[in-house]
């Protein structure tokens, strides 16, 4: 991925504190933004030549998932841009420039969906409404893995190996509650599109899965 070359070229390792530090590390989040937008333009295009045979309805499972999945990926990519930018461990950044990237794309791959469907991108219904036994997977108002604002913020204030741990911490909850969600929409679904693309974003996010834990065993040591 770009994003890890150019991180590697330009900035100094965890501690290192050079002169060059504080400009190599804005370099390295101004290239991971443009490979955010890159990547949510390719997800839009990959998105519009899929070949469209159904359309589903407003409160079908299809147009549920595109929507809460979207905002379940908001967040992961927030998440990413936090610990890319603001991280001190090498892979910690790397994992979460990575997801911050895909997961762009992958939302613009489902926004894209929405709007071959005719359907209202955002949508008045509740969420995980789209799932029997919805209501019951939400949890303070949140769906599968999602942080709490608390949380969030807690990320955001914390610095150091702290952060990089808290950061591994969350976005392991947060893939495993987006893996459950893909597997309820891909018992609801045989849209061939939704079925493809759910099946990339599982494998996806099992790998990504494997390499959280270790990096997290790794640095609680």
């Amino acid at each position: 991925m770009t994003t890890a070359t150019t991180r590697e070229n330009t900035t100094p390792a965890a501690g290192d504190g050079g002169p060059g530090t504080a400009p190599a590390r804005r370099w390295g989040t101004a290239a991971l933004a443009v490979a955010v937008v890159l990547g949510l333009i390719l997800g839009y295009t990959g998105g519009l030549l899929t070949p469209r045979i159904t359309r589903p309805g407003d409160a079908s499972a299809e147009a549920g998932f595109a929507r809460d999945m979207t905002t379940h990926h908001a967040q992961a990519v927030e998440m990413g841009l936090i610990a890319f930018d603001e991280g001190t461990d090498p892979e910690v950044r790397q994992i979460g420039g990575d997801i911050a990237t895909g997961q762009q794309g992958e939302i613009g791959t489902m926004q894209t969906w929405l709007r071959s469907w005719g359907l209202d991108p955002t949508g008045s219904r509740p969420r995980m409404s789209w799932v029997p036994d919805g209501a019951d997977m939400m949890q303070n108002g949140l769906m599968p893995g999602m942080a709490t604002p608390e949380e969030m913020a807690k990320l955001r204030a914390t610095q150091g190996r702290e952060k990089d741990v808290l950061f591994l911490d969350m976005m392991i909850k947060h893939h495993i509650g987006g893996v459950h969600m893909i597997d309820e929409v891909l018992k609801a679904t045989d849209e061939p599109d939704v079925v493809r693309s759910a099946r990339t974003m599982k494998n996806t996010q099992q790998k990504d899965l494997t390499n959280l834990q270790n990096a997290l065993t790794r640095l609680r040591g």
